[in-house]
């Protein structure tokens, strides 16, 4: 009666979002202060005030007709010319403002990706782990994912890499800083990606794209330099989204740009051009373009989340647990002590410990610290954390 693939999304929500309404009942329940909710990757500093002075502006200032009207889907041209001004002065990326397109965050620019680029059938590697939905974007454009497993240390394992690749494959999901573990590609690992796709693009003669999936791009510690991938490959585009940098996931704002070195870019941007339109997609909200086209290049004030991961890092590596140490987002990955880490998970909610397990990411074993909370949260969870590692004999 009803399409399979759509019903059983519509009926089986995310790992996520499952263990946060979890998180949202058990606050009724027993006190917010009691639950120690590491689920949603939800900025926990506030926007810049430069976006509360540019938003009041806006509104004091501008007509209500042009304020709320319709952009070109594509997006408002200045807009589009200052993020490729942005990128190419930040990171000498090589874009063009003809070939951005301004989106309802990341997601809606990997949406257009998948859809624009992949035929049925055709496949798409994501470098495990990943975020969950890239499954449901690769298959709701008729498409299948390929998953390749990492190295212990999460950097992509370069041998499974290149024996995943097949004469379908049209497209590579990468993301750098990852979710869920922290960890950013290096430029060894993004040089040895675009090694083996331009080998890979010669043995089955057509275009293999490489997907930059890019939310938590300014979210770096410890003196990391944020890598560009069209400096790598020329098959690339980015997929950015304001929501962690500005900390504005509520509006849904980004960006995709396709690489100037793309042999078929027009072609390319035409394609997810049509794709997004075939999902309804009209333009983004006219009033966070305005506002983002004069605060682009800000971000919010992202020392916390580093003072987070020092805090979380170290209290749960002196209890013994075993983590991989991020270097960028605002996640944690900490291996399971039992090899079902959906079992670890469940048994962590005795302590109200609210943690992910990693089986949706594509690796087995470890679960997902959101440590974009009050640093009063960590603090105060270390003692559940110890009657948890107690409990394991740890």
């Amino acid at each position: 009666m009803f399409p399979e693939q759509s019903l059983a999304w519509g009926q089986s929500n995310n790992v996520i979002r499952k263990l946060a309404a979890y998180a949202a009942a058990r606050k009724a329940q027993i006190g917010a202060e009691n639950v120690f909710d590491f689920t949603i990757g939800s900025p926990s500093v506030p926007a810049p005030q430069a976006v509360t002075d540019a938003l009041v502006e806006l509104v004091t200032n501008t007509s209500p007709v042009q304020l709320h009207d319709y952009t070109p889907a594509v997006g408002l041209p200045s807009l589009r010319k200052r993020i490729a001004e942005d990128l190419n002065s930040r990171y000498n990326a090589g874009i063009s403002p003809e070939m951005v397109f301004v989106t309802c965050g990341a997601a809606a620019g990997l949406v257009g990706c998948c859809r624009g680029l992949l035929n049925r059938g055709d496949e798409a590697i994501a470098l495990a782990p990943f975020f969950p939905e890239y499954r449901v974007f690769v298959e709701g454009a008729g498409g299948e994912l390929v998953v390749c497993a990492p190295h212990a240390d999460m950097q992509p394992d370069m041998e499974n890499f290149e024996n995943s690749i097949t004469e379908k494959t049209k497209l590579v999901i990468v993301n750098s800083p990852n979710n869920p573990s922290g960890v950013i590609l290096t430029a060894d690992s993004l040089s040895t990606i675009a090694y083996i796709l331009r080998r890979a693009e010669k043995k089955y003669g057509h275009p293999i794209y490489l997907v930059a999936d890019e939310p938590y791009r300014e979210l770096l510690f410890d003196g990391s330099s944020p890598l560009c991938i069209t400096h790598f490959y020329e098959n690339s585009i980015i997929c950015y989204s304001f929501s962690k940098s500005l900390s504005l996931p509520g509006e849904r704002i980004g960006y995709l740009a396709v690489s100037d070195k793309m042999a078929d870019k027009a072609l390319v941007f035409a394609s997810i051009v049509g794709a997004l339109r075939g999902c309804g997609y009209v333009n983004a909200p006219s009033l966070m373009q305005r506002l983002i086209e004069r605060c682009i290049g800000q971000t919010s004030d992202i020392s916390a989340y580093k003072h987070n991961r020092d805090l979380l890092y170290n209290g749960l590596t002196e209890l013994g647990f075993e983590c991989v140490k991020p270097d960028g987002a605002f996640y944690l990955f900490m291996k399971s002590p039992e090899a079902d880490a959906r079992a670890f998970s469940e048994r962590a909610k005795k302590y109200e410990l609210l943690l992910v397990p990693s089986d949706d990411f594509g690796v087995k074993g470890y679960v997902r610290i959101a440590y974009c909370v009050a640093e009063s949260t960590i603090k105060n969870s270390m003692p559940a954390f110890r009657k948890l590692a107690e409990e394991y004999g740890i």
